[in-house]
């Protein structure tokens, strides 16, 4: 397939950064589980990045909470180690200079009141001299046990209201938000009783990933897509997240979830929403989380014997990555030898509403897959009519139109081109946009984008609380499913495939197949 790219790719320092726009009112970020991995490699990293982008405002201040005995130093020196390996701005000492007398750390259980009468203490001292600062952001980078501790224990210390004289208050909530339907319920009511919706930020980082946020510009700025975009034109849609790593260290948490709760419920629908979403009458947080709503309502649920007919499940067995032997999962360590989680899933779905009736969507989700690539792609349906197949050119292979959501970011449109010279040959050609060469830097880490809106208080890029349970009513119903009696078998497949036969046979029957990434 030929190719036509870009222009060649270019970097820029933080030096080039630093005459961006600074934006933001100036926040205290309280990092709870600030020892943690997540802190570590994520967010500290980011808050450093928006800094070095002047997008920070420089009296901000990052305070971390955790269970380890550590001081500030300590600490300090732990996130610079974090962002000199992570973070994708040059380290700068100039930066790190100014970031570093801004970071604290509290040591404390998150059961334990006395460990937020310390840190209402440190934000009453930041809240006074020329360089007050008022707002405060709270990052619950724990554990989903803890949400409802931590929510409780600022609530009974006053440190969740919010008013002109003390600036704002928000929340940002880590996923999984919940376990099913019903504890996600649970748990939006036990942090309803301490903060309103407007301050509650659920966060998705795929949502925050650059190729996402630019599918609603891509298909609503540009006439020539947007009356394509539907029932008429499109054939199906294909969504794939797939991982290469296996358990990695989670297995407590991934062998109680599985991939329908990790991933189905939350990135997959979230992808879904964009895609598949009308045209809101703004490009404002209410506005687009309605029509996403609507996606999400208007999701076919069919009965269980239905659901299992177009679903599949599956557990990776031993196999080769990149040319690395690996076990199976139920050899990785903290999984039972007996575990009937799956680590694959792959669906059909249907929308029930007037752009897209009729037209399928297929989902599909993995670890130990054979690359880490994340893509939405749009088959576009045949010509009605095979013009050239009397000139000896066969049935041409469809339009497809893929958004690399990673590694790559990117777009690409395939579509047919004749092959120069006097025999008529006509083969696909490939158009291809990359990010990091169309506009000379590599895009920003999702956390950098999402941090700077939770504290400029806009709420688009993160779920709201109807999203987050309409993506379980599927989720739950789908687990029902599989679970009946006589349900669902859990298929097999080798580490390092792109899954199970199962999974080729959910497309091939209806004369489609899955694309080869």
């Amino acid at each position: 397939m030929q190719s036509i790219s870009a222009k060649p790719e270019t970097r820029i320092d933080a030096d080039a950064l630093a005459d961006l726009p600074r934006i933001g009112a100036p926040a205290v970020i309280v990092i709870f589980g600030a020892s943690g991995d997540l802190t570590h490699r994520k967010l500290v990293p980011a808050l450093y990045n928006l800094s070095a982008q002047s997008l920070l405002d420089e009296r901000s201040q990052i305070i971390g909470v955790a269970r380890r005995d550590k001081s500030d130093k300590q600490f300090r020196a732990e996130m610079e180690e974090g962002i000199r390996k992570y973070s994708h701005v040059a380290f700068d000492e100039r930066i790190w200079r100014s970031l570093a007398p801004r970071i604290r750390y509290i040591r404390g259980s998150f059961d334990d009141a006395d460990t937020y009468a310390r840190l209402g203490a440190c934000l009453s001292d930041l809240r006074t001299g020329d360089a007050a600062v008022r707002n405060r952001v709270y990052y619950l980078a724990t554990p989903p046990r803890s949400f409802g501790t931590i929510v409780g224990h600022l609530s009974h210390a006053n440190l969740t209201g919010d008013d002109p004289d003390a600036g704002f208050v928000r929340i940002i909530v880590e996923k999984p938000f919940g376990h099913d339907l019903e504890t996600a319920q649970a748990l939006n009511e036990e942090i309803a009783t301490a903060f309103r919706e407007d301050q509650i930020f659920r966060i998705d980082h795929y949502l925050g990933k650059e190729t996402v946020q630019n599918v609603l510009v891509f298909r609503l700025a540009n006439g020539i897509f947007e009356p394509l975009w539907n029932r008429r034109y499109v054939d199906h849609v294909q969504i794939t997240a797939a991982e290469s790593i296996g358990v990695e260290g989670r297995a407590g948490y991934f062998d109680r979830a599985g991939m329908a709760r990790d991933m189905l419920q939350s990135h997959l629908l979230q992808l879904l929403t964009l895609i598949a979403m009308e045209p809101p009458v703004a490009f404002e947080a209410r506005a687009v989380h309605d029509e996403k709503v609507k996606v999400l309502r208007s999701l076919r649920l069919p009965d269980a014997e239905t659901l299992r007919s177009v679903s599949v499940r599956a557990q990776y067995g031993t196999g080769a990555i990149a040319g690395e032997q690996v076990v199976g999962y139920c050899d990785e360590e903290g999984v039972a030898a007996d575990s009937q989680t799956e680590t694959y899933v792959a669906i059909r779905l249907e929308l029930d509403n007037w752009r897209w009736a009729g037209v399928p969507f297929y989902l599909r989700t993995g670890k130990r897959l054979p690359k880490r690539a994340t893509e939405v792609a749009i088959q576009f349906k045949q010509p009605p009519f095979a013009l050239f197949e009397r000139s000896g050119v066969p049935r041409l292979d469809a339009n497809v139109l893929a958004i690399r959501i990673q590694p790559d970011e990117g777009i690409s449109l395939k579509f047919a081109s004749k092959v120069p010279g006097h025999d008529f040959h006509v083969d696909p050609v490939q158009m291809d946009f990359l990010y990091s060469r169309a506009f000379g830097i590599e895009p920003p880490e999702a956390y950098e984008r999402l941090l700077m809106d939770a504290v400029a208080g806009d709420s688009t890029l993160f779920a709201r609380i109807d999203e987050v349970e309409l993506g379980w009513r599927l989720t739950d119903a789908l687990r029902a499913a599989w679970q009946e009696p006589g349900g669902s078998d859990l298929a097999r497949y080798e580490a390092g495939s792109w899954g199970p036969r199962e999974a080729d046979l959910l497309l091939e029957r209806e004369g489609r197949r899955w694309r080869r990434l």
